[in-house]
């Protein structure tokens, strides 16, 4: 290995350490992956990852220069090929090399940006944010499974959107305490957090469910070494909702709601051999 591919290696570990810092689900569907699929989905979760962190943590900091910093960077690195911030130059390896659109990125930061300036959502807002924030990223994995098969990714574009849009709102679910006492959010369109009763919290979840189906659909039709991977997060995600679903309004806008590192092994472990045993 020459110093040129240590430096490339080492940015795409830092990438991977984020990763399972920041996410034991998403680390342990990654490991499901094929392992070539690896340090490109940890590159593209390092760059999303940090960019959230930008406008979601950094309260004491100007959000609105740091990521108009690193909107600049992003794009300097992609187009000079290198960075010396591990996170950006990991990310810009995969750009380069799977050709990820750059309207994606654009779509993402602007979501990024939304959340500087955040306002009570129309459905038209609703509707942009969800598709910068959560469904572009699922197009760049997916740009990283089809490879150089364009009419595949073609094919399988709408489901990746749709399993990003489910896994959102469920985000936005189980951090709905925490995103209104905290940053002043409530993402889901015409919702009144004071407000919150069972007959909303029930249309929310009737559109969540109809992403997962149509997502569904997708995944099944992934490549092998991708299907596993993503199925896992697929079904953590809707057991997560499951649990959500079981819950009163009340106890949701009380606390975040959690699925104990134990059960997300036994998900891994049930859904691999499920998939190899050909029963899930």
């Amino acid at each position: 290995m020459d110093a040129k591919e240590l430096f490339d290696q080492t940015t795409l570990e830092c990438s991977r350490l984020i990763t399972q810092r920041y996410s034991t689900s998403f680390t342990l569907g990654i490991k499901t992956l094929d392992k070539k699929f690896h340090l490109p989905i940890y590159a593209i979760y390092g760059f999303v990852r940090y960019a959230d962190e930008i406008v979601d943590t950094f309260h004491d900091q100007d959000k609105a220069s740091l990521l108009e910093r690193f909107k600049a960077d992003t794009y300097e690195a992609i187009e000079k090929k290198i960075s010396l911030n591990p996170v950006l130059h990991a990310f810009q390896l995969i750009v380069n090399q799977y050709k990820i659109d750059l309207d994606l990125i654009e779509a993402f930061l602007h979501s990024m940006e939304m959340d500087l300036d955040f306002k009570k959502y129309n459905d038209s807002k609703y509707k942009e944010y969800i598709y910068g924030s959560a469904e572009v990223v699922g197009l760049m994995c997916l740009k990283v499974f089809c490879g150089e098969d364009t009419a595949y990714y073609d094919r399988l574009k709408d489901p990746a959107c749709k399993l990003g849009a489910a896994f959102q709102k469920v985000n936005f679910l189980r951090d709905l305490k925490s995103d209104y006492e905290e940053r002043g959010r409530v993402y889901f369109p015409g919702v009144d957090f004071q407000l919150f009763d069972q007959l909303v919290k029930t249309e929310i979840e009737k559109d969540i469910q109809q992403d997962f189906d149509e997502a569904l659909v997708g995944i099944e039709a992934l490549p092998d070494g991708a299907k596993l991977g993503v199925k896992v997060a697929y079904l953590y995600y809707q057991k997560l909702f499951d649990k959500i679903k079981g819950l009163s309004p009340e106890v949701i806008t009380q606390r975040r709601i959690r699925i104990p590192n134990s059960q997300k092994l036994s998900l891994l472990v049930g859904t691999y051999f499920g998939t190899k045993l050909g029963i899930s």
